[in-house]
């Protein structure tokens, strides 16, 4: 994999986490809304917290994309399981929450399971695909 790809991944943990932090700021003052009531849901769109997370989540989806085009999907999650520490760190810094012992854990259980993942290749071939459409593995 080349330093762009990793970039990428990188890129999309980033985008993804404070996109996700941002549109939580942001809905969290406006209040709780309710899909009957449109217009209200409409407006949230024009909250900067949520404008700004929402560019940010399209970025991600972007990215995301992008890194599906030429890794394989049980490749590139895992490899983002990075973004829920980014999520827990910036949740707790930046909107006060409170991650408790065992959400850390699961966190970092999670987390650690892409260390096993990333070992392997991140491209199923061609002639792989064919030999399990074919029925023979």
């Amino acid at each position: 994999m080349t330093g762009r790809k990793y970039l990428l991944l990188a890129a999309i943990i980033v985008f993804g986490s404070v996109g996700d932090v941002m549109l939580s700021r942001g809905m969290k003052e406006l209040g709780q809304i309710h899909l009957w009531d449109l217009q209200h849901a409409v407006t949230a769109l024009f909250n900067p917290w949520v404008a700004g997370g929402t560019i940010l989540l399209i970025a991600f989806l972007t990215g995301y994309s992008s890194a599906l085009s030429w890794a394989d999907l049980t490749y590139v999650l895992p490899a983002t399981a990075f973004g829920y520490v980014l999520v827990a760190l910036l949740s707790q810094f930046m909107l006060g929450e409170h991650v408790t012992l065992t959400r850390w854990l699961g966190i970092l259980l999670v987390t650690a399971g892409v260390g096993f993942v990333a070992r392997g290749p991140s491209y199923t071939t061609r002639s792989q695909r064919e030999s399990i459409r074919q029925g023979r593995r």
